[in-house]
Order: C-alpha cells, then sequence, then structure tokens
C-alpha cells in the first residue's frame, strides 16, 4: 500500500504516492528523474548519494522517501543557477572530477562542510568529507577543490 509525501524538490514542490520501502535515493532518480544523484553501495558507505535534507547533507540511501514528507530536498541538479557554483566550479578548475562517479556526493558534502566550516583548512576537509569515497583515489584534487570552491564562496 502506498502512502503519499509532499517535499520541495531544487525549489518546486512535489507529491507522490511511494511505496513505503522506497529509499530516498530511488525516489529522486527513478520518480523525479533527477539521475545527478548516484547509488554507490547502497549501504550508507561511498557518499555518492549525498543530498540536502533541509540544508543538511544526507546519504540518501539511507532514508526512506517517507521520512523525508515535508522537507526540502536539494540534489546537485538544484546547486547550479544557470552557471557552476563556485563549488562546482572549483572542481572542475582542480581537476576534482576523477571520473565523476562520486563527484555530485563530493560536492554536496562539500557544500554542507563549507556552510558549517566557512573557512576550512586541509584536515578539516579531510575529516568533513570522510564518509564519502573516491574510487579514482584523487583525493588530493578533491581537497584542493574543497579548499578553493571554500575560498571562492567567501568571495
Amino acid at each position: 500500500m502506498s502512502s503519499s509525501i509532499s517535499l520541495t524538490v531544487n525549489g518546486k514542490s512535489v507529491t507522490a504516492a511511494v511505496e513505503p520501502p522506497t529509499l530516498l535515493v530511488h525516489f529522486i532518480r527513478e520518480h523525479l528523474d533527477l539521475t545527478g544523484t548516484h547509488v554507490g553501495c547502497d549501504t550508507s558507505q561511498c557518499g555518492a548519494c549525498v543530498v540536502h535534507v533541509d540544508g543538511k547533507s544526507v546519504k540518501s540511501c539511507t532514508m526512506l522517501a517517507i521520512q523525508a514528507d515535508g522537507t526540502e530536498i536539494t540534489t546537485i541538479e538544484g546547486v547550479a543557477n544557470g552557471a557552476l557554483h563556485p563549488m562546482q566550479a572549483a572542481f572542475k578548475e582542480h581537476h576534482g572530477l576523477q571520473c565523476g562517479f562520486c563527484t555530485p556526493g563530493m560536492v554536496m558534502a562539500a557544500l554542507d562542510l563549507v556552510r558549517r566550516h566557512p573557512s576550512p583548512d586541509e584536515a578539516t576537509v579531510r575529516e568533513g568529507l570522510d564518509g564519502n569515497l573516491c574510487r579514482c583515489t584523487g583525493y588530493h584534487n578533491i581537497v584542493a577543490a574543497v579548499l578553493a570552491g571554500a575560498q571562492a564562496m567567501r568571495g
């Protein structure tokens, strides 16, 4: 038996019927066709599925869609506003993209990190991204990108 949920995704109101065991990541990808949020491990280990729920980063493979009822969700598609967000631009400029699979989750985690720590140092970035795995192991460039993105966001 499905349940009706209403939430805001990337600034747009969404109401849908979902089966209770539907994970938020599957709802985002399959019901809303927002495929920038990736399913990596499906066990909350890799962070490829990170989205923001009411402004905080959440691994959407560990949250049921019905738990998101009434919340505001931002996915990687909702970050850019016509042009790349400064954090996205920093990932591009500092070659933090690698194969790109982990990038949406890394960017979303980085944005939450910078929200909490507007001027992070390298150790803070490395600790803050713990739980987001890059299968290309390109962490050096990812950390450089987050530091540059944080600086760009400060202006």
